[in-house]
């Protein structure tokens, strides 16, 4: 966390959108972001995939009433797909560089080594939430079997959602957390703000696997927003990201096919 303004050269990149914040937005602007917020909130882009699958006859729930593997991928990485291309074009339509936005001005190289450091860091808050989430408020804990790890029962199936869940989750999330939380920082009350609302949203987002899931989630979320606005680039966030979510469905996997004692 770096002050809003500082005396003399940062240490830190800034970048145009950065130095923006100083200056007050007017009502188109925010009525711009807030609407470019909205569009890219996944809400939208989700429920219109979602749509288009129950048209062609895939559901979420297969005939059993678990949820449905091919459904699950589908929905990710079409949304992926159709959620970067809509960020694209507002950045396009305002001007603006998606490699700044993204990369920023740090090796991309040392960002990555960064990500990949910080994932042993990421399990242990993961692992101290969700203690102290199920230890002071154990009725969160509302799902007693995460129905997503349910999803990679062999091999094959592992490797289908741990596909879907490092480009949704790793790649698309943290592009679109870098996006909204740059948006906020623009026009939306600033970046403590956004970082509040996106990480809360982030966290709601994961509902289905429990409310100690969502506090959990929320808490990761705004770990890698800070990330970001701390190093101005969304590297180090998508791989730390990506590769906790993949060593999760590795782990689920095989303590699903460890011989019961």
């Amino acid at each position: 966390m770096y002050p809003d303004s500082l005396p003399g050269p940062s240490p830190l990149p800034v970048d145009a959108a950065a130095l923006a914040v100083s200056k007050r937005p007017s009502n188109r602007h925010r009525i711009v972001a807030l609407g470019q917020v909205l569009l890219c909130s996944d809400v939208p882009t989700q429920f219109a995939i979602g749509l288009a699958l129950a048209l062609v006859g895939w559901l979420p729930t297969d005939a059993t009433g678990a949820l449905s593997l091919r459904y699950v991928v589908a929905l990710s990485l079409a949304d992926v797909a159709l959620l970067l291309l809509l960020i694209l074009a507002c950045l396009r339509a305002t001007g603006e560089s998606p490699r700044e936005l993204w990369l920023g001005r740090r090796s991309v190289v040392h960002e990555a080594l960064l990500g990949l450091l910080l994932v042993p860091g990421i399990f242990i808050a993961l692992a101290i939430v969700l203690s102290s989430v199920r230890f002071l408020a154990p009725g969160l804990q509302n799902v007693p079997d995460n129905p997503l790890e349910q999803l990679a029962q062999t091999p094959l199936q592992a490797a289908a959602f741990g596909l879907a869940v490092v480009l949704a989750g790793g790649l698309r999330e943290e592009l679109q957390r870098a996006f909204l939380l740059r948006r906020f920082e623009q026009s939306l009350g600033g970046r403590w703000v956004g970082l509040i609302v996106v990480s809360v949203a982030f966290g709601l987002g994961h509902a289905l696997q429990g409310w100690d899931a969502v506090v959990a989630t929320g808490t990761l979320g705004a770990l890698w927003g800070v990330m970001y606005l701390r190093r101005r680039s969304s590297v180090a966030a998508v791989v730390s990201h990506a590769a906790f979510n993949a060593i999760q469905v590795i782990l689920a996997m095989t303590a699903r096919n460890l011989p019961t004692p």
